[in-house]
């Protein structure tokens, strides 16, 4: 995760039984390459040990009584100007409180009044407190400040009750975080539209022709963006992959389903990034009824299926600033996804050859070759989908600014 990589992350932790969720966090942020510094107050450490913090994170974990130790020059401060985010998870209807009307009392609340960087905050309080007048009243104050907000969401509560007030997972505040440090990114104000998956053409109410596309790809794509600022919609199929966190989803199933968003989000976008496999090919009719092996083998009449790139592509108003494809080849790869580079009129294709075992269809790495409209290639070595879709994003964050400038 290259934005949260070497990134001073202040995690303060306050008073809820959700702390817990906190020690996860702090080590996922850890694991992500951040050095996470940890603030405890002292109802926290009700809950949780500092000890438990610095083993995950391998960091002296800070609490209100080194506020008044000889150990660092005013250590609010120091902390606080050297952090490039400050998350507060779980963060109490108290701390929300004193965040909105300036109350410094403890460590936490301190660092927050005198940190530089951008807050994030993960609500966590039972569902009347959270509901409140004055909690809804802090909250409204906190946003109009620019304060981020993670969740909460509903669930059931420590008392026993059941609302809107529990803390998001650890995962969710993390993807919360990279979208917060994405706000300085090279596509902050653009949108990027962002396909993936691999569409279902139905032959019957219980069979649909597939493909062996996961959408790990185009989800990694979706996410390198977040991370690059976008604001991003992604246009996806079923695929059993969690979104990243702050994307517009648009689920569908067909080409067709497919075609219909596309053109209704990617018209007047900044960039469109066709990742998604839409069929080529269709039932021209689908039964109406399940087919039945007793009525003998059933005779399916295949069509051409819209071609999503070549619409786009023939767009005379409102088309994308910036149009990447994507090609996915068992053999020619340079020259296939040169000629689909030129028909559909790209500025960017990404080529992979599907029959490598280290870079088809589900697994975790790919091997892209990237092909411009001004005629430069650029191959890529082995690595992640992650890191391919950041290195794309990169190349697609340049073709912009050079077709904006």
């Amino acid at each position: 995760m290259s934005i949260l990589s070497d990134k001073h992350i202040l995690l303060g932790v306050t008073g809820s039984i959700a702390a817990y969720k906190a020690v996860d966090l702090a080590s996922k942020l850890t694991q992500a390459g951040s050095q996470v510094d940890v603030l405890l107050t002292a109802a926290a450490e009700k809950f949780v040990s500092a000890l438990t913090f610095q083993s995950v994170t391998g960091r002296k974990t800070f609490t209100d009584a080194d506020l008044w130790g000889g150990n660092a020059h005013v250590l609010h401060v120091g902390l606080g100007h050297s952090a490039d985010l400050m998350v507060i998870a779980p963060c109490t209807a108290n701390t929300l409180a004193k965040l909105a009307h300036g109350q410094a009392n403890d460590l936490v609340s301190i660092t927050a009044l005198a940190a530089q960087c951008p807050i994030l905050v993960a609500p966590a309080m039972d569902v009347g407190m959270y509901t409140s007048v004055p909690t809804q009243a802090n909250i409204r104050i906190l946003q109009e400040r620019g304060i981020a907000f993670a969740g909460p969401t509903e669930g059931r509560m420590a008392s026993g009750l059941t609302g809107l007030g529990r803390m998001l997972e650890p995962g969710e505040v993390l993807g919360a975080s990279r979208q917060v440090l994405g706000r300085r990114g090279p596509l902050v104000g653009k949108k990027v539209v962002v396909t993936a998956g691999g569409t279902r053409e139905p032959i019957d109410p219980v069979r649909f022709i597939a493909n062996h596309s996961s959408g790990k790809q185009g989800y990694a794509l979706a996410q390198a963006a977040i991370d690059a600022g976008g604001q991003v919609v992604l246009i996806h199929t079923q695929t059993g992959l969690i979104p990243p966190v702050g994307v517009q989803q648009i689920p569908v199933d067909t080409v067709g389903e497919m075609l219909e968003a596309v053109l209704a989000e990617a018209a007047g976008a900044d960039v469109l990034v066709m990742a998604a496999a839409p069929a080529d090919f269709r039932p021209k009719q689908a039964a109406v009824n399940k087919l039945k092996k007793r009525d003998g083998l059933p005779q399916i009449e295949l069509e051409y299926a819209p071609d999503i790139l070549e619409t786009i592509s023939n767009m005379e108003e409102n088309r994308p600033v910036v149009v990447v494809g994507f090609a996915a080849e068992s053999h020619s790869l340079i020259q296939n996804a040169a000629e689909k580079l030129k028909a559909k009129k790209l500025d960017m294709i990404a080529g992979n050859d599907v029959l490598a075992p280290d870079a088809g269809f589900a697994v975790e790495t790919n091997r892209i070759t990237l092909l411009f409209a001004d005629g430069r290639q650029e191959p890529l070595p082995l690595m992640s989908k992650t890191e391919a879709a950041e290195e794309i994003m990169k190349r697609v964050a340049a073709l912009l600014e050079t077709t904006l400038a």
